[in-house]
């Protein structure tokens, strides 16, 4: 009988430890907004740490061809 009696109190412990808790709304939003840095965190060492093959390269914006449509019409 002991035994049962323990199995019986030590599944109801796993019981309430497996039944969602109540949390309060600024708890909620505190886990929320830590999950976003790490999220944030993790894409940016990801950007800092990519091969830089991978990209194409940047292209020089002195290079653009000037507009000449003025003097072409002799205004």
């Amino acid at each position: 009988m002991t035994e049962e009696n323990k199995m019986a109190e030590h599944e109801e412990v796993g019981q309430a430890e497996n039944a969602p808790r109540k949390v309060s709304l600024a708890e909620a939003m505190k886990q929320k907004l830590a999950q976003k840095k790490q999220a944030q965190a993790d894409a940016n060492n990801q950007k800092k740490h990519q091969v830089a093959g991978n990209q194409p390269k940047m292209k020089s914006q002195n290079t653009k061809k000037i507009n000449n449509q003025r003097k072409r019409m002799g205004v």
